[in-house]
């Protein structure tokens, strides 16, 4: 029988924490650990961590945009 080495359950699970949203997600994590189910003193970090994923997410998309596209050349009128 040939040994496998295991793979993470979820490809994604494995660059999650190269996320440049990592340290807000810990934070989040952190304030819920530090005051239970009281969510509405985490608010803060979870509008952070939010508006991280965002930008994160737009700036993915532009990559994207520019690696599918190519760079967008603009016109002069």
């Amino acid at each position: 029988m040939e040994s496998k080495a295991a793979a993470p359950p979820y490809q994604s699970s494995a660059r999650f924490a190269d996320s440049q949203c990592y340290p807000q997600y810990t934070a989040s994590l952190k304030c819920l650990e530090e005051f239970g189910s009281d969510k509405s003193k985490c608010q803060e970090h979870f509008d952070v961590y939010k508006e991280c994923k965002k930008k994160e997410r737009e700036a993915r998309l532009e990559r994207n945009k520019i690696d599918r596209w190519g760079p967008i050349k603009r016109q002069v009128a």
